[in-house]
């Protein structure tokens, strides 16, 4: 389709896409060559701890470049359709719907793909975001250059997190009618696979990880979790060995929050744990805790019973 097209259709191409405000027409495809070719420089890179004591790199894009890249994600990879394996990165989808067919089974297997966003390359990107049949070449490249850093997908990117879903896509569909032809369930969210039903574990194992290859992605075996369901059968943070329910451990400290903040009050509640912080914050964090329950299980009669005691409690404050 692209064939013949020549720099001037292309930088027409690139002015249609409206990715800034620019109403010097050179001018925006200079800047949009200009970020391409320097793409490291437009990117803060910092450290956060995760929970096991080792730290994750997020690359933060500058302000222009954020903007720039939520432009194609609203404007071109949103009207792009994911698998419904997936359950992360879009809307109208929840923790809860991760959750949901995996409620009740005999095993789950959980399986983690090793530096996920690292390991996503420009290729990977470019063919299954900006591919030639939808995009002139140049243009195609110059917008998987925008969505990326030194070749790689980044964690802190607006757009990483759809492309994930998009370059998985095929991943996700030929397992996912494999696993349905065999009675399996599966679902992905983001680098987490979940499988559940009655089967051999080294079977999913083994074909899950000739898959990942051809991808250029790898299994973290350190994350690979088989429970049967004698034992605490846990997605996402969601248990789900009769049905889906957040863990004891999170409702019972929700409850006993609860507990003192009814039997001696608000104020002398905070006082006695000595927590230094605003009434208001406190309440809304309590608050957003109780949602959460709700968002699992809306019709949970005691956490709904919580949520009015708060939303008393903030009117009368």
């Amino acid at each position: 389709m692209w064939k013949y097209i020549g720099i001037k259709e292309c930088n027409e191409f690139l002015l249609s896409l409206n990715l800034f405000k620019c109403k010097n027409k050179k001018k925006y495809i200079k800047v949009l060559y200009s970020i391409g070719n320097n793409i490291e420089e437009n990117y803060n890179i910092y450290k956060i701890k995760k929970r096991n004591g080792k730290y994750r790199t997020i690359y933060e894009p500058n302000s222009l470049l954020k903007h720039i890249q939520k432009k194609i994600l609203i404007n071109i990879l949103n009207n792009k359709t994911i698998s419904k394996y997936a359950k992360a990165y879009h809307k109208g989808i929840s923790l809860k719907d991760n959750a949901i067919p995996h409620a009740n089974k005999k095993i789950i297997l959980k399986l983690d793909i090793k530096n996920f966003f690292e390991s996503i390359t420009f290729a990977n990107i470019y063919n299954s975001c900006f591919q030639i049949e939808y995009f002139p070449k140049s243009v195609g490249i110059l917008l998987t250059t925008l969505c990326t850093y030194d070749n790689h997908l980044t964690q802190g990117s607006p757009t990483s997190a759809y492309i994930s879903n998009l370059v998985m896509k095929e991943f996700d569909e030929e397992l996912g009618i494999w696993c349905e032809e065999n009675n399996i369930s599966y679902t992905r969210y983001s680098d987490d696979m979940t499988f559940s039903g009655n089967f051999n574990p080294s079977d999913i194992i083994v074909k899950v990880r000739k898959m990942l290859y051809k991808l250029g992605l790898q299994l973290n075996n350190d994350k690979t979790h088989i429970i049967k369901n004698s034992s605490s059968q846990n997605v996402t943070g969601i248990v789900v060995n009769e049905k889906v329910q957040v863990n004891i451990k999170y409702r019972k400290s929700i409850r006993q929050e609860m507990y003192y903040i009814k039997k001696f009050g608000l104020n002398s509640h905070l006082n006695k744990i000595n927590v230094n912080i605003d009434k208001i914050k406190y309440l809304n964090k309590l608050y957003g805790k109780i949602l959460y329950i709700l968002q699992i299980n809306e019709n949970d009669k005691e956490f709904n019973d919580y949520k009015n005691i708060i939303k008393k409690i903030n009117l009368i404050d």
